[in-house]
Parts: C-alpha cells; structure tokens; sequence
C-alpha cells in the first residue's frame, strides 16, 4: 500500500492493482459476508442460501418456468438444476412437465414451501438488523447495486 494511504481514505487518489481500492474486491467481500450472515440461521430450516434464493422467487410467485427461475437469478440451468433437485426432494418444491409443452418444466412451490416462508422471516430481520443500517439505507444501497448492474450490464450487450 502506499505511504500515506489508509484503507477507506476516499480522499487519496486511487492506486491501480491494490486489493483494498479495487470495487470488484468490495462487492465480492460484501456478498460473502452477506451470504455467511444467512448461513447459521437457514442451516436451522434445512436451507443453503443458494436454496433460498430459489423460495424467495417461487414464494413471490407459486409457480414459475424453469427458465425463467434461471432468468431471475441471473444463472445457468447447470447450476439451478441441482438446487432445484435437491428442494424437490425436500417436498417444498415440484417439477412439473406443461400439458402443453413437454419441453417446458415448471417449479411449483408446495404446502410445505409456503410453510418454509415464515420460518424464515425471523432469519431475514436478523441480517438486516446485523447490518446496522435502516429499512431506507438498505433499501437505497440495493437501489444502487441494481442500477450498478444494470449498467454493466448494458455495457455488456
């Protein structure tokens, strides 16, 4: 690090190639903690993070095309499917084939996955409060990050 610099020091110029300025460290090191702040919690309702990004999707929804589950979560089919599987054979979740398409699959939330939802409500406010920030600064800074990806992704296309 250079002399003179602290980390967080906003008001020294950036220096290139040090992990601490880089904001792709900085998103990276807040997701993982983010995620391991859920862990204990969801590991006491039989849930990985990964598993309840797939019931918050599905408990907005009920029903969902496969496809479109992956849309949602911004990932690949080979990386859904064995989430999907796996919260199939806990009952809180099913895979069914449309009458109309074969082809087409559909996850259908079960009693067992509407029940899984308030259960989880407890976990929720638990990583909120564990942030310290308010409803309104956390609504904000996820305002922020979407619009941010947004425009990477834009930039992508």
């Amino acid at each position: 690090m250079p002399r003179g610099r602290k980390i967080g020091d906003v008001s020294a110029p950036l220096t290139r190639f040090v992990l601490e300025d880089q904001l792709c460290f900085a998103l990276q090191d807040a997701a993982r903690a983010v995620v391991a702040s859920y862990r204990a919690g969801l590991a006491e309702l039989g849930l990985t993070y990964p598993q309840y990004t797939v019931m918050l999707v599905l408990w907005e929804a009920e029903e969902v095309s496969f496809g479109d589950l992956c849309r949602r979560l911004s990932q690949d089919s080979a990386t859904v499917s064995p989430v999907v599987k796996r919260l199939t054979a806990m009952g809180v979740v099913e895979k069914r084939r449309r009458s109309d398409d074969e082809r087409q699959v559909d996850v259908v939330l079960t009693d067992a996955g509407r029940a899984l939802r308030e259960r989880t409500r407890e976990v929720q406010t638990g990583v909120e409060r564990a942030t310290g920030m308010t409803g309104p600064e956390i609504a904000d800074l996820r305002s922020r990050l979407q619009a941010f990806t947004a425009a990477l992704r834009a930039d992508e296309a």
